[in-house]
């Protein structure tokens, strides 16, 4: 392409390893000119198509399509990544003007009639053209993107509709940076032996290290990152301080001010209702749901509900045993949110005679990315080489070569383990770049998938280890699950490359990777004690593979009430007050008030910053019914590494992307679709 003299090449031209952006050769400042390039060079690319003056094909409207915008792909992989993983002012300013502006992009692109009439001709003569059950995929889903773009309404229909396309990105990366704002501003400063009271050493050195990196001067501060609150509520003997913190965590987003999220909410819900109705359908959910496994919210809701019964019992029943335990402490208080992880761990210690302190010294980072990798090997003969001298996006990033049996690249790796309040919060999988086969401008015939993980963990001090809680662990393999997804990708065409599949469907390699953590061959190998070197003792690892249902009700709660407050918000339509229908809806469900929403809404990022998980927080729990049914098929072999499984698992869930239907994937591995009872088994809620 051709640019300005403004533009650095860097961002378009990746030179470095194995075809690596050269991250440290782009500046902050260097973002906004190679948008402005990439936005017109696409525009130009689009125009062509549209305006070929040759009948369409399936080569000169689809596949030309696929191939279009390159360089608008890869100024954004960079930019997203850096405004997730690594941003600051001036990144955050520049996102609240990108977003609207990529929105009016696509929404333009959506209502282009040349290029829509091309694409409707080939989709109603699409029985005639000898299409590839992937080429047959890839058409739909363009054809389709057009149609939810709104390429069939009038044009006063498509001005509205882009206008809140608009409007809805510009407040989804503002709700997002709320939510960053109250993370990085609020803190808990632990100053003396009694603040401390409780506290394990290894998460003493997180804090210490965390309170270092703010240079306010105390020893020991508590963030809002996962990592240290969540440990911190489960340790410390600290009642008013856990209150303390527990408040501010569930508050984010709701402090008042600028990064209040709550108008936010209200506005995005009605634009979202708008929105649906515009294209024709009944409500949001029935919009986003259309293209999914579920397919209906009454399907959603009716799953949901029957978890919900089963988890709700459990959970009373755990609170029933914490209560009893406060009063055998001669505590005279209800079992409050607070209170919860704290006493769990306490009756996890007394009913199982192991703690999280006493395991977490044999869960350290590097023998758990180890661990990932190992698992990799033996279901999929990939291998992970590190490039000590590459430099990644940040100095924390690793950077891995991915190599089959043959020792062919297959992928690159890049793996973001640490916390910093540059990076917001969570964890994540993302590319820099999808795998295909197509050939491109540059001569080159089909690219390798670039994939990142990004966690949040607490760093460990200069020369100690970074040591997991077992939840860490497994988020850790759930990413790297997602990571696979996307380079064992062997599909010909972009737009169903590695995780473009339907949301209900893109938790299942994720999901189904986690069970290999707790394989006892993996954590006898890979769970060493930090200090000593020594396997984690086989007394251990029973009493953990024995409590792997324990408080199962509570997680099983936290997240279902969550998944029906996400429904009920997109399928009633414009909503007055939001914080009022999700009081209703916890009411209506009856969560008890010692427990919350895993995520409320005013930080329920998964749905408000962005579109990704509206109406979309429930396929967690959709994919978990498909990856408990899929880890029992390795079970029933009786190798949890049975190659004949591990193939087809390969061959019809991790490579083909979205090329064909996820039922028909699903079925490809399994011989048949799934029932919940494998899950909710999995779960401890049924026998």
């Amino acid at each position: 392409m051709s640019t300005s003299s403004s533009v650095n090449p860097a961002v378009f031209d990746w030179s470095g390893p194995n075809g690596l952006p050269r991250f440290e050769a782009v500046r902050d400042e260097d973002y906004a000119p190679a948008f402005d390039a990439a936005l017109a060079a696409h525009d130009a690319e689009i125009d062509a198509i549209a305006k070929n003056p040759d009948a369409p094909t399936f080569a000169n409207t689809i596949i030309a399509s696929e191939t279009a915008g390159d360089e608008l792909s890869r100024v954004s992989a960079l930019f997203w990544n850096k405004a997730g993983a690594h941003s600051n002012d001036a990144i955050q300013a520049l996102e609240r003007e990108i977003a609207p502006k990529m929105s009016r992009h696509y929404s333009k692109i959506g209502m282009n009639a040349d290029l829509f009439r091309r694409i409707d001709t080939l989709w109603e003569k699409r029985a005639e053209l000898g299409l590839t059950t992937e080429e047959l995929r890839v058409l739909e889903r363009h054809w389709k993107g057009f149609v939810k773009s709104g390429a069939r309404l009038e044009k006063t229909k498509q001005e509205r509709l882009a206008a809140i396309n608009e409007r809805l990105a510009s407040l989804g990366a503002q709700f997002g940076q709320n939510v960053l704002a109250d993370e990085k501003s609020w803190f808990l400063p632990l100053d003396g032996e009694d603040d401390l009271a409780g506290i394990p050493d290894f998460l003493k050195e997180a804090m210490a290290t965390v309170a270092a990196a703010r240079g306010e001067g105390h020893a020991h501060v508590v963030t809002l990152s996962r990592s240290i609150i969540e440990p911190f509520l489960t340790f410390s003997t600290r009642r008013d301080l856990r209150e303390q913190a527990f408040k501010a965590w569930v508050a984010r987003g709701m402090n008042g001010g600028e990064s209040d999220n709550r108008a936010i909410v209200k506005e995005t819900l009605a634009l979202r209702a708008e929105k649906a109705g515009l294209l024709g359908y009944a409500n949001y959910a029935a919009l986003k749901l259309d293209d999914t496994m579920a397919k209906t919210p009454e399907a959603v809701n009716g799953l949901l509900m029957k978890v919900w019964e089963k988890a709700l019992d459990q959970a009373k029943a755990e609170e029933g045993a914490l209560a009893e335990l406060i009063a055998e402490e001669g505590g005279n208080h209800e079992v409050m949110p607070w209170d919860w992880r704290y006493y769990a761990e306490k009756l996890r210690a007394k009913k199982f005679d192991f703690s999280e302190a006493e395991l977490k010294p044999y869960l350290q980072l590097e023998k758990i990315i180890e661990a990932c990798f190992d698992v990799a090997g033996r279901l999929f003969g990939i291998r992970a080489v590190p490039l000590e001298d590459v430099a990644g996006y940040h100095p924390d990033v690793r950077v891995f070569e991915i190599r089959d049996r043959n020792d062919k690249l297959v992928a690159m790796f890049l793996g973001d383990y640490f916390a910093r309040p540059s990076k917001r919060s969570g964890a994540w999988m993302s590319s820099f770049q999808s795998q295909h086969k197509l050939p491109l401008k540059n001569g080159a015939v089909g690219e390798i998938p670039i994939i990142y993980n990004v966690c949040n963990f607490a760093k460990p001090e200069e020369g100690r280890p970074a040591l997991l809680s077992l939840d860490d662990a497994r988020t850790l393999f759930h990413e790297f699950g997602h990571a696979a997804h996307g380079m064992l990708s062997n599909v010909t065409y972009p737009s169903v490359s590695g995780t473009s599949v339907s949301r209900d469907f893109v938790e299942l390699p994720s999901q189904l990777y986690e069970h290999w953590l707790t394989v006892p061959e993996i954590l006898k190998t890979y769970a060493a004690h930090y200090e000593t070197g020594q396997p984690i003792p086989q007394s251990l690892l029973d009493k953990v593979l024995a409590a792997r249902t324990f408080n199962a009700g509570f997680a099983t709660v936290e997240f279902t009430s969550s998944a029906l407050v996400d429904m009920a918000f997109h399928t009633r339509g414009a909503v007055e007050d939001p914080m009022a229908l999700q009081a209703e809806v916890l009411k209506t469900i009856g969560l008890p008030k010692s427990l919350v929403m895993r995520h409320a809404t005013p930080h329920f990022q998964h749905v408000f910053a962005g579109d990704g998980y509206s109406a979309g927080y429930y396929s967690y729990m959709w994919s978990e019914v498909l990856d408990a049914d899929a880890f029992s098929a390795f079970e029933e072999t009786g190798n949890a590494f049975d190659p004949a499984m591990a193939e087809r698992l390969k061959a019809n869930i991790y490579s083909v992307g979205g090329s064909i239907d996820p039922e028909v994937a699903y079925t490809s591995f399994r011989g048949r679709l799934p029932s919940p009872e494998a899950m909710l088994k999995k779960k401890g809620l049924a026998a």
